[in-house]
């Protein structure tokens, strides 16, 4: 996905939430142009920090892969769910753009720079914060899997409602405008 790409036909609430928001701070520009803004666009974002205090425990029901994945290898969960089997993929499970924590912190101290700088343009102020890489969800099983020496058991399940096959980000803005790219695995 480029940030060029037409906006506004989401697929799942999540996506319109993201959708709405973008909506509320172009308004905000628009009556105040005074206000700086930097939309950054993230894509799955995964991992913790090497020291550990900040990681991929969250409290409750996760929302994302990572965390289901690690509590099903450590026993907090008895299976994954892999929702679809069916897509028009390598290997018939979902692709997403995996995008480390730290890498998106490092795109969030790059875009206040920017929104700082004298470069600064709202024209270009929408950034894509990916890889540029998609990894299939069985993919980011067999990884953890021979990074942690655990077994993961899943069941593939039925696909969920507004789940596309494949998405991951085209980041060049983000690097020819921030400085900014993804150096982590």
């Amino acid at each position: 996905l480029k940030e060029t790409d037409p906006t506004g036909a989401t697929t799942n609430p999540y996506g319109t939430s993201k959708y709405m928001i973008e909506q509320i701070l172009h308004d905000l520009y628009t009556s105040d142009n005074t206000f700086k803004i930097a939309i950054l666009r993230y894509f799955n974002p995964v991992g913790a920090h090497e020291s550990g205090t900040i990681g991929e425990d969250p409290n409750g029901i996760p929302n994302n892969l990572m965390p289901f994945i690690s509590q099903t290898a450590v026993g907090k969960r008895e299976c994954l769910s892999v929702f679809g089997g069916d897509y028009d993929t390598k290997d018939g499970t979902g692709v997403r753009d995996y995008i480390h924590v730290i890498d998106l912190a490092n795109a969030h101290v790059k875009a206040i720079d920017y929104i700082h700088s004298k470069q600064f343009s709202i024209q270009r102020s929408t950034f894509n914060i990916g890889t540029g890489i998609g990894y299939s969800v069985l993919q980011m099983i067999q990884a953890f899997e021979q990074a942690s020496s655990k077994k993961v058991l899943y069941k593939i399940v039925q696909r969920r409602a507004g789940d596309i096959a494949i998405c991951y980000a085209d980041a060049s803005l983000a690097l020819d405008t921030l400085n900014w790219k993804g150096t982590k695995t």
